[in-house]
């Protein structure tokens, strides 16, 4: 054989290996997990359709492209050229979304609380895209700060230098009160986070009509998802917000709380279903770059509560929410006031005992992203910036570096 074809039978040996290393072997018929917690069927979809938890479907391999000397067997993709950032980490936070500002704003008894404290969905949607343009990235909390252990052995918390892709900024978001209380029904809002038939975190409602419906595009949680998804430069290493939750009325619109109340045979076998409902969407959370803080349990003023109520409070926290959510570091200040009254420059029984219990990081609300770490305790003490009403009324130049609130607002938020 000429030394041509031995070249040429070599070239189709090579190609048939790998044709048969990529797509050879039909993929097996497989069957969609049925959602959790997923209304029924006459849901109304008001995004994109979701698939049938019943209906099975097949992948069929691809076809092989044609091999010329101008079509590559494969493509390069660019390389993402990563910086050190030393600088601010700014921090925003946000309480759940309006869904429907036609009634919120229209409240007979939470209007004003609405107005000042939370923003519509379109607001929030018009926040995300103008972070997106300011070069902003989401990053994890986590992974600003970490403790190590000094020489003599005693820890601390230092900050950590972040690689981040050429020219952006982070940024961490976080979500207070995600847990849908029982107020908010019928007031403009969503219910409950759920996991669709597409896998994905959706949440579940009513519509102006009160016809059950699934939306990605009227819940906070939903509308960062399907936000870092069309724009993954969004988000480093896939991170997404910080949840922040209280425990006295359940967590993500489940009612998992314990109540004696209510200590009889069927509320504890219901709240055992609760419980059994909102594991797989914590789960999936976690799986997607979510993760969780306390907000205390029963969203007390600790500035002004007693230490054995702090104590106690912490505790049913860790019992009923993070037993569910798993461990955190994170405890984010219910209405923004310290423990002890002054955590920057001293360190009090209630600071000790949630330090205790594994938290390091503890956050407040200010005008700006400040952040301290504390030197006679491993902790980090920081603020995070409001979104809401009042900022839009008050704060416009400080928020100018990340959304400008002329741009942004509901044409149907009240004048204030």
């Amino acid at each position: 054989m000429s030394i041509k074809n031995k070249t040429v039978s070599l070239v189709l040996a090579l190609l048939m290996l790998y044709s048969i290393a990529a797509f050879g072997g039909s993929c097996s018929n497989k069957q969609r997990e049925e959602p959790s917690g997923t209304p029924a069927s006459d849901v109304t979809d008001t995004s994109s359709p979701t698939v049938d938890a019943d209906e099975q479907y097949t992948v069929e391999p691809l076809e092989t492209a044609p091999v010329s000397e101008t079509s590559p067997l494969y493509t390069i993709e660019p390389l993402i050229v990563l910086e050190p950032y030393d600088g601010v980490v700014e921090h925003i936070f946000f309480h759940e979304v309006i869904a429907y500002p036609e009634l919120a704003f229209h409240s007979r008894t939470m209007a004003r609380g609405y107005a000042e404290y939370m923003v519509t969905a379109s607001e929030f949607i018009g926040i995300l895209e103008s972070l997106h343009r300011n070069n902003y990235i989401l990053v994890n909390m986590n992974d600003v700060w970490t403790e190590q252990i000094g020489d003599n052995g005693v820890p601390f918390m230092e900050r950590n230098t972040l690689m981040l892709p050429e020219g952006k900024k982070p940024i961490i978001i976080s979500f207070d009160d995600i847990s849908f209380y029982e107020y908010m029904k019928g007031e403009g809002f969503m219910e409950k986070l759920i996991i669709g038939t597409d896998g994905e975190i959706w949440a579940s409602g009513f519509d102006l009509e009160g016809n059950p419906i699934l939306s990605q595009d009227l819940a906070a949680v939903a509308i960062l998802d399907k936000f870092v998804k069309e724009h993954p430069d969004f988000s480093l290493a896939g991170a997404k917000g910080c949840i922040a939750l209280t425990g006295y009325e359940g967590i993500l619109g489940y009612r998992t709380q314990y109540s004696s109340d209510s200590n009889t045979d069927e509320a504890r076998i219901e709240r055992m279903h609760e419980i059994a409902r909102v594991r797989p969407v914590i789960a999936q959370l976690k799986e997607t770059g979510w993760y969780f803080a306390s907000h205390s349990y029963g969203h007390i003023k600790i500035a002004s509560s007693s230490i054995d109520r702090v104590r106690t409070d912490a505790n049913r926290w860790m019992d009923e929410v993070g037993a569910l959510v798993g461990d955190t570091q994170i405890f984010i200040y219910p209405y923004g006031e310290r423990l002890d009254g002054n955590d920057v420059h001293s360190t009090g029984p209630g600071f000790r005992h949630y330090h205790d219990l594994g938290f390091r990081l503890f956050a407040s609300v200010g005008y700006e992203s400040f952040s301290h770490i504390k030197t006679d305790i491993s902790a980090v003490v920081c603020d995070r910036m409001n979104v809401d009403g009042i900022a839009f009324d008050t704060q416009r130049e400080r928020h100018l570096k990340f959304y400008d609130v002329y741009a942004i607002r509901d044409p149907l938020r009240p004048p204030t």
